[in-house]
Protein backbone atom coordinates (compact mmCIF):
# COMPACT_ATOMS: atom_id res chain seq x y z
CA UNK A 1 0.00 0.00 0.00
CA UNK A 2 3.00 2.24 0.95
CA UNK A 3 3.70 1.86 -2.70
CA UNK A 4 0.96 2.30 -3.93
CA UNK A 5 0.46 5.56 -2.10
CA UNK A 6 3.91 6.80 -2.87
CA UNK A 7 4.10 6.42 -6.47
CA UNK A 8 0.45 7.27 -6.73
CA UNK A 9 0.25 10.66 -9.33
CA UNK A 10 2.56 7.95 -11.30
CA UNK A 11 0.50 5.11 -11.73
CA UNK A 12 -2.38 7.99 -12.66
CA UNK A 13 -0.25 9.80 -15.43
CA UNK A 14 0.11 6.03 -16.56
CA UNK A 15 -3.21 5.08 -16.93
CA UNK A 16 -4.31 8.37 -18.23
CA UNK A 17 -1.43 7.82 -21.33
CA UNK A 18 -2.83 4.03 -21.32
CA UNK A 19 -6.29 5.50 -21.84
CA UNK A 20 -5.08 7.82 -24.39
CA UNK A 21 -3.27 5.37 -25.94
CA UNK A 22 -6.14 2.68 -26.33
CA UNK A 23 -8.16 6.13 -27.54
CA UNK A 24 -5.64 6.71 -30.27
CA UNK A 25 -5.82 3.00 -31.43
CA UNK A 26 -9.54 3.22 -31.51
CA UNK A 27 -9.90 6.29 -33.43
CA UNK A 28 -7.31 5.17 -36.55
CA UNK A 29 -8.59 1.55 -36.68
CA UNK A 30 -12.25 3.32 -37.35
CA UNK A 31 -12.10 6.43 -38.46
CA UNK A 32 -11.03 4.89 -41.75
CA UNK A 33 -13.88 3.01 -41.71
CA UNK A 34 -15.97 5.93 -41.62
CA UNK A 35 -18.63 4.97 -44.71
CA UNK A 36 -17.91 7.26 -48.32
CA UNK A 37 -20.75 9.69 -48.92
CA UNK A 38 -23.60 8.84 -50.92
CA UNK A 39 -23.13 12.04 -53.63
CA UNK A 40 -25.90 11.21 -55.86
CA UNK A 41 -27.58 8.37 -58.43
CA UNK A 42 -25.59 7.84 -61.87
CA UNK A 43 -27.63 7.76 -65.11
CA UNK A 44 -29.03 4.82 -66.90
CA UNK A 45 -26.26 4.44 -70.50
CA UNK A 46 -26.14 1.92 -73.13
CA UNK A 47 -23.05 1.70 -74.85
CA UNK A 48 -20.83 -0.58 -77.36
CA UNK A 49 -18.42 -2.70 -75.65
CA UNK A 50 -15.36 -3.02 -77.22
CA UNK A 51 -16.53 -7.22 -78.20
CA UNK A 52 -19.10 -5.87 -80.21
CA UNK A 53 -21.60 -6.14 -77.30
CA UNK A 54 -24.04 -3.45 -76.13
CA UNK A 55 -23.33 -2.82 -71.97
CA UNK A 56 -26.12 -0.84 -70.03
CA UNK A 57 -25.99 0.18 -66.41
CA UNK A 58 -28.08 -2.66 -65.74
CA UNK A 59 -25.61 -4.92 -66.59
CA UNK A 60 -22.68 -3.63 -64.67
CA UNK A 61 -24.67 -3.05 -61.62
CA UNK A 62 -24.36 -4.90 -58.45
CA UNK A 63 -20.31 -4.33 -58.37
CA UNK A 64 -18.35 -1.71 -57.16
CA UNK A 65 -17.55 0.35 -60.34
CA UNK A 66 -14.82 2.66 -61.18
CA UNK A 67 -15.32 4.98 -64.39
CA UNK A 68 -13.05 6.84 -66.04
CA UNK A 69 -13.86 9.04 -69.56
CA UNK A 70 -10.76 8.87 -71.62
CA UNK A 71 -10.05 9.01 -75.86
CA UNK A 72 -7.58 6.92 -76.93
CA UNK A 73 -4.99 10.10 -79.10
CA UNK A 74 -4.92 11.64 -75.62
CA UNK A 75 -1.23 12.37 -75.72
CA UNK A 76 -0.78 12.40 -71.78
CA UNK A 77 -3.31 12.11 -68.63
CA UNK A 78 -5.34 9.62 -70.18
CA UNK A 79 -2.36 6.74 -70.76
CA UNK A 80 -1.08 7.71 -67.68
CA UNK A 81 -4.18 7.20 -65.36
CA UNK A 82 -5.66 4.45 -67.29
CA UNK A 83 -2.07 2.52 -66.37
CA UNK A 84 -2.97 3.73 -62.40
CA UNK A 85 -6.34 1.69 -63.00
CA UNK A 86 -4.48 -1.38 -64.52
CA UNK A 87 -2.66 -1.09 -61.18
CA UNK A 88 -5.97 -1.47 -59.50
CA UNK A 89 -7.27 -4.11 -61.47
CA UNK A 90 -4.09 -6.41 -60.85
CA UNK A 91 -3.98 -5.62 -56.69
CA UNK A 92 -7.64 -6.27 -56.85
CA UNK A 93 -6.78 -9.45 -58.84
CA UNK A 94 -4.47 -10.78 -56.01
CA UNK A 95 -7.60 -11.50 -53.76
CA UNK A 96 -10.19 -12.33 -56.42
CA UNK A 97 -12.58 -8.98 -56.47
CA UNK A 98 -11.68 -7.52 -59.25
CA UNK A 99 -14.50 -9.07 -62.09
CA UNK A 100 -16.20 -10.93 -58.98
CA UNK A 101 -17.66 -8.08 -57.12
CA UNK A 102 -15.35 -5.22 -58.86
CA UNK A 103 -15.39 -3.76 -62.38
CA UNK A 104 -14.18 -0.88 -64.12
CA UNK A 105 -16.13 1.30 -67.27
CA UNK A 106 -13.50 3.33 -69.57
CA UNK A 107 -15.85 5.13 -71.75
CA UNK A 108 -14.50 7.02 -74.98
CA UNK A 109 -15.81 10.32 -75.81
CA UNK A 110 -14.67 10.25 -79.18
CA UNK A 111 -16.39 7.54 -81.15
CA UNK A 112 -15.36 8.76 -84.72
CA UNK A 113 -11.57 8.03 -83.99
CA UNK A 114 -11.82 5.36 -81.22
CA UNK A 115 -13.11 2.14 -83.67
CA UNK A 116 -13.64 -0.74 -81.60
CA UNK A 117 -10.18 -2.35 -83.03
CA UNK A 118 -8.31 1.10 -82.20
CA UNK A 119 -10.20 0.76 -78.49
CA UNK A 120 -8.90 -2.81 -77.81
CA UNK A 121 -5.27 -1.76 -79.18
CA UNK A 122 -5.22 0.87 -76.54
CA UNK A 123 -6.89 -1.24 -73.84
CA UNK A 124 -3.85 -4.52 -74.62
CA UNK A 125 -1.30 -2.21 -73.58
CA UNK A 126 -1.94 -1.65 -70.32
CA UNK A 127 -2.84 -5.31 -70.03
CA UNK A 128 -7.11 -5.03 -69.32
CA UNK A 129 -8.75 -7.70 -68.16
CA UNK A 130 -11.93 -8.02 -69.89
CA UNK A 131 -13.59 -10.06 -67.95
CA UNK A 132 -13.95 -7.05 -65.59
CA UNK A 133 -13.18 -4.35 -68.01
CA UNK A 134 -15.45 -2.27 -70.00
CA UNK A 135 -13.97 -0.42 -72.63
CA UNK A 136 -17.61 1.30 -74.05
CA UNK A 137 -18.31 3.91 -77.14
CA UNK A 138 -21.15 5.49 -77.67
CA UNK A 139 -22.93 8.87 -79.11
CA UNK A 140 -20.53 11.61 -77.99
CA UNK A 141 -23.15 14.33 -76.95
CA UNK A 142 -25.06 11.77 -74.79
CA UNK A 143 -21.48 10.57 -73.19
CA UNK A 144 -20.72 13.96 -72.58
CA UNK A 145 -24.06 14.31 -70.99
CA UNK A 146 -23.65 11.32 -69.16
CA UNK A 147 -20.17 12.34 -67.63
CA UNK A 148 -21.11 15.73 -66.11
CA UNK A 149 -24.70 14.96 -64.87
CA UNK A 150 -24.03 11.75 -63.33
CA UNK A 151 -20.53 12.64 -62.19
CA UNK A 152 -19.72 16.32 -62.64
CA UNK A 153 -16.74 15.81 -65.19
CA UNK A 154 -16.87 18.49 -68.11
CA UNK A 155 -15.64 17.33 -71.43
CA UNK A 156 -15.14 20.38 -74.26
CA UNK A 157 -14.36 20.04 -77.90
CA UNK A 158 -15.04 17.82 -80.55
CA UNK A 159 -11.85 16.09 -81.86
CA UNK A 160 -8.62 15.13 -80.34
CA UNK A 161 -7.41 18.35 -81.40
CA UNK A 162 -9.58 20.58 -78.90
CA UNK A 163 -10.78 18.19 -76.77
CA UNK A 164 -10.04 19.74 -72.84
CA UNK A 165 -11.60 17.56 -70.27
CA UNK A 166 -11.72 16.95 -66.67
CA UNK A 167 -9.60 14.04 -65.71
CA UNK A 168 -11.41 12.34 -63.04
CA UNK A 169 -12.01 8.76 -61.72
CA UNK A 170 -15.56 8.10 -60.22
CA UNK A 171 -16.03 5.29 -57.65
CA UNK A 172 -19.47 4.04 -57.97
CA UNK A 173 -21.35 1.47 -55.42
CA UNK A 174 -23.04 -1.91 -56.13
CA UNK A 175 -26.49 0.32 -56.22
CA UNK A 176 -25.06 2.93 -58.25
CA UNK A 177 -24.91 5.48 -55.59
CA UNK A 178 -21.72 7.83 -56.73
CA UNK A 179 -19.32 7.89 -53.58
CA UNK A 180 -16.30 9.48 -54.27
CA UNK A 181 -14.05 11.39 -57.18
CA UNK A 182 -10.93 10.76 -57.48
CA UNK A 183 -8.85 13.94 -59.18
CA UNK A 184 -6.36 12.04 -61.52
CA UNK A 185 -4.43 15.26 -62.19
CA UNK A 186 -3.16 14.87 -58.41
CA UNK A 187 -1.02 11.40 -58.18
CA UNK A 188 -1.44 11.71 -54.52
CA UNK A 189 -5.32 11.52 -55.01
CA UNK A 190 -5.21 8.45 -57.08
CA UNK A 191 -2.74 5.91 -55.59
CA UNK A 192 -3.70 2.39 -56.57
CA UNK A 193 -3.52 0.98 -52.86
CA UNK A 194 -5.99 3.67 -51.46
CA UNK A 195 -8.16 3.37 -54.47
CA UNK A 196 -8.14 -0.81 -54.20
CA UNK A 197 -9.16 -0.24 -50.56
CA UNK A 198 -11.66 2.03 -50.85
CA UNK A 199 -13.01 0.00 -53.44
CA UNK A 200 -12.73 -3.18 -50.69
CA UNK A 201 -14.48 -1.02 -48.07
CA UNK A 202 -17.74 -0.33 -50.66
CA UNK A 203 -17.64 -4.18 -51.23
CA UNK A 204 -17.85 -4.99 -47.35
CA UNK A 205 -20.76 -2.78 -46.94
Amino acid sequence: MQVIKKYKWTWILLGIALIMALYLMWNTAFASQEKLPEIREIQSFSMENVDGRNVSLADTQGKVRLFYFYFTSCPDVCPITTFTLSQVQDLLKEDGTFGDKASFVSISFDPKVDTREKIKTFADRFHADYSGWYFLRGDMDKTKQFAKESFQILIEGENKDDFAHMNMIGLVDENNQLRKVYNAFNTEDVQPEAIAEDIRRLIKE
